[in-house]
């Protein structure tokens, strides 16, 4: 699919996954709209192709006036969708504490599977509106999940329920979306080199990454970036769920 001369827009684009792969795109000529929450863009580097746009994904009129803009120049059609943004606190459902913090886990769920569906559905607007490409493609919507989805780990409920909402969305979102010529695929990550990681000391990073069949280490962002690159060059990949995890299948701890 057509990348230079489009618009993309870019969950969690600030930082992680979500910066990797908006440079990518950039790097690729399209003009990427990087969603994210303001105390992330402040630390956010500029990147030539970039603009970033303060955007809660759990709110639909943000995203929708946010979206709005991303599509506004018929010069630049809205063609890429990639949503990184999203959060992994954990919590056991019961525990010395007592039982999981019912706020918490809605929290999680509203951020990872709701914003992922509030930004798909919003910008599948602005696709289908978009004059077609060859065999009808308008463009492509590409989720992140995670192999906790599969197997999630002790204190991972809310996370994990949160990513199989999005492993599940998949394919009825490609259906849905497939008469307007837009595409739906899903990058389920194992262990990658992200903030989340950052305060994780030296000692456990090596641990995790001991745990990897091969290649024994954690994956780096730009891997992830460049699989969605991949899914959104290849025009019969739809529907689908790729792991990316060094063939990684989680303990229970």
């Amino acid at each position: 699919m057509q990348v230079a001369n489009t618009a993309a827009v870019v969950t969690g684009g600030a930082s992680g996954l979500g910066a990797a792969t908006a440079r990518a795109l950039a790097g690729r000529g399209a003009h990427v709209h990087a969603f994210d929450l303001p105390a992330s863009i402040d630390k956010a580097p500029e990147v030539e192709g970039v603009t970033y746009a303060a955007v809660d994904v759990t709110d639909a009129e943000q995203v929708a006036e946010a979206v709005d803009r991303a599509a506004a120049d018929p010069n630049e059609p809205l063609r890429t969708v990639v949503n990184c943004a999203g959060i992994g606190p954990s919590a056991r459902i019961l525990s010395k504490r007592g039982v999981h913090d019912l706020a918490l886990y809605a929290n999680i769920v509203q951020i990872n599977l709701i914003g992922s569906f509030n930004v798909l559905a919003l910008a599948s607007e602005k696709i289908a509106a978009t004059d077609p490409l060859e065999h009808d493609a308008r463009g492509v919507i590409i989720n992140t999940a995670s192999i906790a989805a599969y197997e999630g780990q002790v204190g991972q409920a809310a996370y994990a329920s949160s990513k199989g909402g999005i492993v599940g969305l998949n394919l009825p979102a490609a259906r849905d979306l497939a008469q307007y010529g837009i595409r739906v695929n899903t990058i389920a990550p194992g262990i990658v080199e992200t903030p989340m990681l950052a305060t994780v000391s030296e000692e456990i990073r090596a641990g995790l990454a001991a745990g990897v069949p091969f290649p024994q280490r954690l994956a780096k962002p730009e891997e992830y970036a460049d699989l969605a690159m991949f899914l959104v060059d290849h025009d019969y990949l739809n529907g689908e769920v790729f792991r990316m995890d060094g063939a990684l299948r989680m303990a229970p701890r």
